[in-house]
């Protein structure tokens, strides 16, 4: 494992050969992938780092943030210097379609981009509310119940025993503001039209029907994409429970299209 800057980027390498890129989730930081990377590593040359929003204390927030997502993975892109295929999962996969409008990549897996749907307004205003008065945890508990629509179990799990969501607490900040960069973007994913390279979207049998209907929409309007591809029994944390699926599929679509 290796480390190189790309601007003011800090990027973690892998293995060797055609380049992969992957984009982490909201809540998390580049590390999440590393089960992921680990496996992929036999055959790819495997770069993550961990996006703006979550490796800063006071993150941007609305539209600059998405600015700065962007202008890093292009950064990082830019630096490998041959073409490469970029995975995004979650929000992060959002900042890879951003970047696709300005930037052509080799391909594109996205995972479940939260796309299509607009956010509760009022909820992510009560989340900043309760982040800038202190209760990361409160700002936490409406961001899974009232924006991310998890199920009530997940909430009450999360409510319950802080413990279990302490990793998620430890990156509300970032959270709160990658909520309202996805906001500042609206709802319409026609503008996708324009990213005319092949892309295979990603989703899991049991993640929410508004993460399905999202990977829908963007099928009918991305010009090479292949149909949506569903893992089975998996959800949308699937990079963490079921690394070997999705190692699989990633290699399976860079190995054809690299």
């Amino acid at each position: 494992m290796r480390t190189f800057r790309a601007g003011e980027v800090v990027v973690t390498e892998r293995g060797a050969g055609p380049p992969i890129l992957l984009v982490h989730a909201g809540g998390s930081t580049g590390a999440v992938w590393n089960p992921v990377a680990e496996r992929l590593a036999g055959a790819f040359r495997v770069l993550v780092y961990d996006r703006p929003t979550y490796r800063t204390p006071t993150p941007l927030r609305g539209a600059a943030a998405m600015t700065g997502e962007v202008a890093d993975l292009r950064a990082v892109a830019a630096a490998v210097d041959e073409p490469v295929v970029v995975v995004g999962h979650s929000s992060g996969a959002v900042v890879v379609l951003e970047a696709a409008l300005q930037q052509r990549f080799a391909g594109l897996l996205l995972y479940e981009p939260p796309v299509g749907r607009s956010i509760d307004s009022k909820a992510l205003q009560r989340a900043r509310a309760a982040l800038d008065h202190g209760d990361p945890h409160a700002a936490m508990v409406i961001h899974a119940r009232d924006i991310v629509g998890a199920n009530r179990f997940g909430v009450l799990v999360f409510r319950l025993l802080p413990f279990v969501g302490r990793p998620l607490v430890a990156h509300a900040a970032g959270q709160i503001a990658d909520d309202e960069a996805l906001e500042s973007l609206g709802v319409g994913v026609d503008r996708y039209a324009a990213v005319d390279v092949p892309v295979l979207l990603l989703g899991g049998e049991r993640s929410p029907d508004h993460l399905r209907a999202g990977l829908e929409k963007l099928a009918a309007v991305l010009p090479q994409a292949d149909p949506v591809e569903i893992l089975a029994g998996q959800g949308h944390v699937a990079t963490v429970r079921a690394p070997d699926q999705v190692a699989a599929v990633i290699a399976g679509f860079a190995g054809r299209v690299l």
